[in-house]
């Protein structure tokens, strides 16, 4: 492997002025002369451009511009001393050492590994004091290489007289009772660390902490900040496990590991991959360089978040869930397959909600009338001012106003234009979910190939049956689009072309591939089968459509927010974007109000037996049962989980049989709701109110009273007493 540093990139006593934008251009005509940058401006820009993200000046006079570049094809370090110092934003003041990273675009894992090891020991005092002291160049590409686990350069012997080697580094060890890697202050580090130690102390048990640190491009802060609270927690006494999310890779937490611990440290400039692991935790949380500046402050305010819970800013989410999950690298495949439709459902369920909504105030304001025959507004979705609209003879059921009907029409062609994304958006994050982000692109491809935004015909002569593949056609096309990609970028390639896969090549060739299987292999049986749906739909009557409501219901309650609620909700999602500016009638319509009824009687039935007889739950689970009203009446069927969780053999079976008795009650009522969100809020969009309304009671009712009976059963006589 190409050597990371050699004596053509180290210059000591470089004055090249006081701005660091000069030296960030020196640096770079070092690394160019040295024969090493495909090209310096490319390599300035990129340097320049992390360095606007935030300032690389370190504590301690040290100074790391970095960047992942096309500039450069091999890792490559240019090192200066700086004479004058020059200012790189640091808080202690001005660089008289300054690093100059520069790693490939596509740089693979060993090269970045050996990028982080170097911003690791940049950490440590015995390292940069050594540069400090080197009087050669050699001595600096000696102290680098040792500092890396690398063999050194060979070389000639020294001539006599010549230092030999008199600052070689120590093996990066910190030394014994120092202080703060920053500033090797170790009274601070004691009186830092103290107050956060002593109440834990007492106890006699060792504090246990997780950390998270990661940077724009996962280089060097990463890593530095990691080292320095790795070093500021052994001085604290303090077990604490980090999680470097960076260029070189990660390796996630164990879920044992975050749940044993009393705190988490986030020191990130960029989102926290599976946040959601560490829901509930006490939480410090601050940029990356916080951590490099005052390690032991953030070790300190840790433990006493660990110490007293109460007190601290955690981590959002529930708790409980979070201590559920488990990294991906150790699923299942059912765990797998399960993320992955999740991951696109939970990405569609905003599409699907604003736009439905969007639809259904469209009707509020300028009646279902405003909508033309093929879900238009007058001709090519066309905007009238007000008297134009009433002169095309629009009947405005509430208002009888223009203005309103101006307003309606304005709204439909948002909130259709928005439902348009909802089947691109389940296909693309299924991709995303497996493939990370080149999956993307092409999974939103084929979920426009699924949606025919193209303007394929729908007829019977349609060569590709694509017109009616729908949320089914998303499904197969989001997975096709992923699995390729992920293969595509297990492939290696020549160092030139690493740039270009993420952003060109899988994108495109998963595009072609993925979309010839779609048109060529899927689209036909995909359509057939969304064709013989909807044909059942429409003769859907009578007791047959009872029974789908008995079903669907089951579906709502079962999971509660899961895979089978999904593929439910999915199902009725759909049919209310293609029957938008449908009668009443349209069985899609009496779908979505069946689903969207079943799934607001499980935390409304919970809700109510927590009322009827307080005693037979705790008081977190009557808390939860105040929320449940409320999170019910909006549709938000989670709102029962932590009740299924703690008793699931009977709460499931009693909430799955309200909402049974809701989704076919409502099918029989000839309950219809145009909106595909909102529960109890939509009242505006829903035909047959009354129905609606005793679909929902009569559900609720029967959800509590079998909760009620199977809680109540299983206490003894003394605990009924208890309760009462």
């Amino acid at each position: 492997m190409t050597e990371l540093i050699t004596t053509e990139l180290v210059r000591l006593g470089a004055d090249w002025g006081s701005d660091k934008h000069d030296v960030i251009r020196a640096l770079a005509a070092v690394v160019d002369d040295a024969g090493r940058a495909t090209s310096r401006d490319q390599l300035v820009e990129d340097a320049f451009a992390r360095e606007s993200t935030s300032s690389t000046g370190l504590p301690g006079g040290i100074a790391i511009p970095h960047c992942r570049t096309a500039g450069v094809e091999v890792p490559t370090l240019a090192f200066a001393r700086l004479e004058p110092p020059v200012d790189f934003g640091a808080k202690d003041g001005p660089a008289d050492i300054a690093f100059l990273i520069a790693a490939p675009a596509g740089g693979d894992a060993t090269h970045l590994t050996i990028l982080t090891k170097l911003a690791r020991a940049l950490v440590k005092p015995a390292f940069t004091d050594a540069l400090r002291a080197a009087e050669t160049d050699e001595e600096v590409v000696d102290l680098v290489t040792h500092e890396l686990g690398e063999p050194a350069p060979a070389r000639p012997a020294p001539a006599s007289g010549a230092p030999s080697g008199a600052a070689t580094p120590t093996g990066g060890e910190v030394p014994t009772g120092g202080g703060s890697p920053a500033t090797g202050d170790a009274s601070s580090a004691t009186s830092a660390t103290s107050a956060g130690t002593s109440a834990v102390a007492t106890s006699g048990a060792t504090p246990s902490l997780v950390a998270v640190t990661a940077c724009p491009t996962g280089i060097a802060h990463t890593y530095m900040a990691a080292e320095a609270l790795e070093a500021a927690a052994a001085r604290a006494g303090v077990d604490l496990q980090v999680e470097t999310q960076g260029s070189a890779g990660s390796t996630p937490l164990s879920p044992d590991t975050i749940s044993a611990a009393g705190a988490v440290i986030f020191a990130v400039d960029v989102g926290v991959r599976d946040r959601a692991r560490f829901a509930g935790k006490p939480m410090v949380s601050s940029g990356v360089k916080r951590p490099i500046d005052d390690a032991d402050a953030m070790i300190a305010e840790a433990l006493r978040y660990a110490a007293d819970p109460a007190s601290a800013p955690k981590v959002e989410g529930d708790a409980s869930a979070a201590g559920a999950s488990s990294s991906t690298a150790n699923e299942s495949w059912g765990g797998r397959t399960r993320r992955v439709l999740m991951t696109g459902v939970s990405y569609m369920i905003p599409f699907v909600a604003a736009g439905g909504l969007l639809i259904a105030l469209s009707f509020l304001f300028g009646g279902y009338e405003i909508v033309g025959p093929y879900g238009d507004i007058a001709v090519d979705n066309t905007l009238f001012s007000p008297p134009d609209v009433q002169a095309l003879g629009l009947d405005h059921a509430l208002f009888g106003s223009g203005v309103m009907a101006y307003i309606g029409a304005i709204f439909f062609i948002i909130g259709k234009t928005a439902f348009m994304f909802f089947v691109p958006a389940l296909a693309g994050y299924i991709a995303y979910a497996i493939a990370d982000r080149p999956g993307i692109a092409p999974g939103f491809v084929m979920g426009g190939l699924a949606t025919n935004i193209f303007g394929v015909s729908s007829s019977g002569d349609d060569p590709t049956g694509l017109a009616q593949t729908g949320f089914l056609g998303a499904i197969v096309g989001g997975v096709l689009a992923g699995v390729i990609a992920h293969w595509l970028q297990q492939r290696k390639v020549p160092t030139w072309a690493r740039g270009l896969m993420p952003v060109l090549v899988i994108p495109l060739v998963t595009s072609i591939v993925a979309g010839l299987l779609m048109i060529l292999v899927f689209g036909k049986p995909i359509s057939w089968l969304m064709t013989q749906l909807t044909d059942g739909l429409n003769s859907m009557s009578g007791s047959n459509a009872i029974v789908l409501g008995v079903i669907l219901g089951l579906m709502m309650a079962f999971d509660m927010g899961g895979p089978l609620n999904k593929v439910a909700y999915s199902f009725a999602a759909a049919g209310v974007g293609t029957a938008a500016a449908a009668s009443a009638d349209a069985p899609e319509l009496k779908i979505m109000a069946a689903v969207m009824l079943a799934g607001m009687v499980p935390p409304i039935a919970l809700a109510l037996s927590t009322v009827v007889r307080p005693g037979l739950y705790t008081q977190a689970e009557r808390e939860n049962g105040k929320a449940g009203w409320l999170l019910g009446a909006s549709f938000i069927t989670e709102g029962a989980i932590p009740f299924a969780a703690a008793d699931p053999l009977r709460v499931i079976p009693a909430i799955m049989a309200g909402s049974a008795v809701t989704g076919g009650l409502s099918m029989a009522l000839d309950v219809s709701v145009r909106a595909p969100h909102g529960g109890i809020f939509v009242l505006f969009a829903v035909s047959n109110v009354v129905g609606y309304l005793i679909s929902l009671a009569a559900g609720v009712i029967v959800g509590a009273a079998l909760v009620t009976l199977l809680k109540s059963a299983s206490k003894s006589s003394d605990a009924d007493v208890a309760t009462v």
